[in-house]
Parts: structure tokens; C-alpha cells; sequence
């Protein structure tokens, strides 16, 4: 199987709009201007060198890399990129495709030689879109992800059973794919630094830490395995969220229950399209300087509105009191149909 990523998707998307940008630094974030409250959602690669990258804040990015043209984000143009992509990648012979995001898909196929299959699928991409991608070629989903790392950019990479180990031994954990900054410093606690240690610890052994699911299911990643189907089932929304960054802090009680309903409405909204119940509550609140606090809560399936910001309203009780708000969010978690594959919707800043 392939794990089909675009290289610097978004950035190069502004770059084909705008030919002249090729071969300089240039930052994507919120509305393009780096004195306001945004973070990066992509950079180029010469942006990049800079020390630039995905989630950080626009005003540290600008600081960085003062020459970079700074943009702001054009979803749409994005998405209707994407949906080339996926399209080129579906016409493909015999592959399946299953979506992860803007700018990534695996690709099930069976094929004696996976490199040259893959490097069909990068000439496909490059004619149909001229944009470039990197393939990782892998025997289960977890190799070909990993791998797709060491083949950026423009590249094909391979990794197996055979070379899992070799190649990926001597690195520590975070660098696998699910494995973040928390849960590597869990491991670490643990005596696992690298993905050889994680490869050869027990399973039984990570339970303590991690539960009976997870604790398992770390120790099968640090070994590369896991799945080996491509699925290509559509994803269904498990929730919808909104969230806003407030360029002037929110303190006033009044002001804030306004921004809340206003994002509670907007979900909604999305939510009634669904055609699906509410099940559960998110409310996500960031306070000044950078601290944030989210509060969940589970209610009984509802598609009544006012049932659910009768609902919110419990969560908002336990923002703290004459602090400074920089951002809310609001996430409504609905109920699932029986046969789905679950997914997820970001909000437009990501969360």
C-alpha cells in the first residue's frame, strides 16, 4: 500500500496561483497579517529554513523569517485542489483510496513493483494538478505513513518488516506516526526512548500506564504493524466544532455568553445538516496570556437547540471569572450510524 502526502500542499497551491512567490519564503495564516492572533497552517519549504512551521504563531513566523510573504488562508482554494488530487488518485488502476486529509490519502493496489506504481501516481498528480507529492510505500499502513517522512521531497520511500527496525530503530518515538510530544515523555518515564525500545517492550507491560487498548496498541506501533487494508469507506463526522481567536481579549460576562451562542449557533447548524442527535459537549476556552482549559460533558441525545445551550450554558458556569479570554471554542459531539467509519471535521483553525 501507499501513503500519497503533498508536498507543502498549501503553499504550493499559493505558489502555482501566484508564479512569482516560486523559490521564496511564504507563510499561509489566518488573515495574513502577522500583528493580529494566527497561527502558521503551512509554510514553504524556504520559509521552512527559517525555522518556520505548521501551529506557530504568526507574529514569531514573521519575526523569524522577515523577508517571507505572508498570506492568508483561501480554503476553498485548497479544497478544490484536494479534490483533484483524490480524484487522480481514484482513477488510478486498481486503487482504492482512503482520504486523511487536504493533502494526504493511502492507496491500497496490488502490484509486483509498488516504487514504480507510485512513481506513476506522482507524474498523474504532477500533469493533472502540477503540484508534487512524496509516496511511502509500506506493508502495513504504519510503515507507509512513516515512510512517506524519508521521501520528501518529491520522493518514493519503502519500508517493511525486513527494514522497520534498521531504519527506524535508533529514533526516538515521537517520531512515530500517533505518537506526540506527551505521550513520548510518558514512554520515556517508562525507559522507552526509542522506537526499538517501544518494539520490544511487553504489552502487558504498557497497560499499567496506558489502559488495555492503547497500551497494546503502542507497542504493536513500535513495531510497524497494524493495519493492512486500505479502507476507503467515507468518513462520517463523529462532531462538529467552531472556534475564534478574538483579536481584542473578551472579559465582560455579557460579551462572552454572546461569542459562545454565536459559535454554539454555527455548530448547530452544521449539526442539524447531519441529521444526527447531540450526544456530548466540548467547550474550549483560552485564556491571556496562553492558557488553555476545556470542559466536556456527555447529555442525553437531543436535537432540540435549546436543550443543548441549556446544556452549554453548565460548562460556561465554570469559566473563571473576570479573566481575560483570547479564544473559545465549541464542539458538539453527535450520535453514530451503526455501519460508519468514524472521522473528524477540524474547525477552520484546526482544532
Amino acid at each position: 500500500m501507499l501513503h500519497v502526502d503533498m508536498d507543502q500542499f498549501i503553499a504550493a497551491v499559493e505558489v502555482l496561483r501566484n508564479p512569482e512567490l516560486a523559490g521564496k519564503p511564504v507563510i499561509v495564516g489566518g488573515r495574513g497579517d502577522p500583528t493580529e492572533r494566527a497561527v502558521v497552517s503551512t509554510a514553504s519549504y524556504e520559509a521552512r529554513a527559517f525555522g518556520v512551521g505548521s501551529g506557530m504563531p504568526l507574529r514569531i513566523a514573521a519575526r523569524k523569517a522577515p523577508e517571507a510573504i505572508i498570506l492568508p488562508v483561501d480554503a476553498p482554494a485548497y479544497l478544490a485542489a484536494s479534490e483533484q488530487v483524490m480524484s487522480t488518485l481514484r482513477e488510478q488502476p486498481g486503487a482504492v483510496v482512503q482520504v486523511l486529509g487536504w493533502d494526504e490519502a493511502f492507496v491500497g493496489v496490488t502490484t509486483d513493483d509498488p516504487e514504480a506504481y507510485a512513481r506513476r501516481v506522482q507524474a498523474a498528480v504532477r500533469e493533472r494538478t502540477a503540484l508534487h507529492c512524496s509516496v511511502g510505500v509500506g506493508d502495513t499502513l504504519v510503515r507507509a505513513k512513516v515512510a512517506t517522512a524519508f521521501g520528501k521531497p518529491r520522493g518514493v520511500f519503502r519500508l517493511t518488516s525486513e527494514n522497520w527496525l534498521e531504519v527506524m530503530g535508533d529514533k526516538p518515538t515521537i517520531e512515530l506516526w500517533g505518537v506526540g510530544s506527551k505521550i513520548s515523555r510518558r514512554l520515556e518515564g517508562l525507559g522507552i526512548r526509542t522506537v526499538a525500545d517501544l518494539a520490544a517492550a511487553d504489552d502487558a507491560a504498557l497497560v499499567p500506564e496506558f489502559g488495555p487498548r492503547m497500551g497494546p496498541w503502542f507497542a504493536q506501533l513500535g513495531r510497524g504493524e497494524g493495519a493492512s487494508v486500505v479502507d476507503d469507506t467515507p468518513w462520517v463526522a463523529r462532531g462538529h466544532a467552531r472556534e475564534t481567536t478574538y483579536q481584542v481579549d473578551l472579559v465582560a460576562p455579557a460579551e462572552i455568553d454572546a461569542a459562545i451562542r454565536e459559535l454554539l449557533a454555527h455548530v448547530l447548524d452544521d449539526v442539524a445538516a447531519e441529521g444526527r442527535p447531540a450526544i456530548g459537549l466540548t467547550l474550549k476556552v483560552r485564556y491571556v496570556p496562553f492558557f488553555t482549559k476545556t470542559f466536556t460533558k456527555k447529555i442525553a441525545a437531543t436535537s432540540d437547540r435549546d436543550v443543548v445551550q441549556a446544556k452549554l450554558r453548565e460548562l460556561v458556569a465554570k469559566i473563571e471569572p473576570d479573566r481575560a479570554i483570547r479564544l473559545l471554542g465549541v464542539r458538539v459531539e453527535m450520535a453514530m450510524p451503526d455501519d460508519a467509519r468514524e472521522g473528524h471535521t477540524p474547525t477552520r483553525s484546526g482544532w
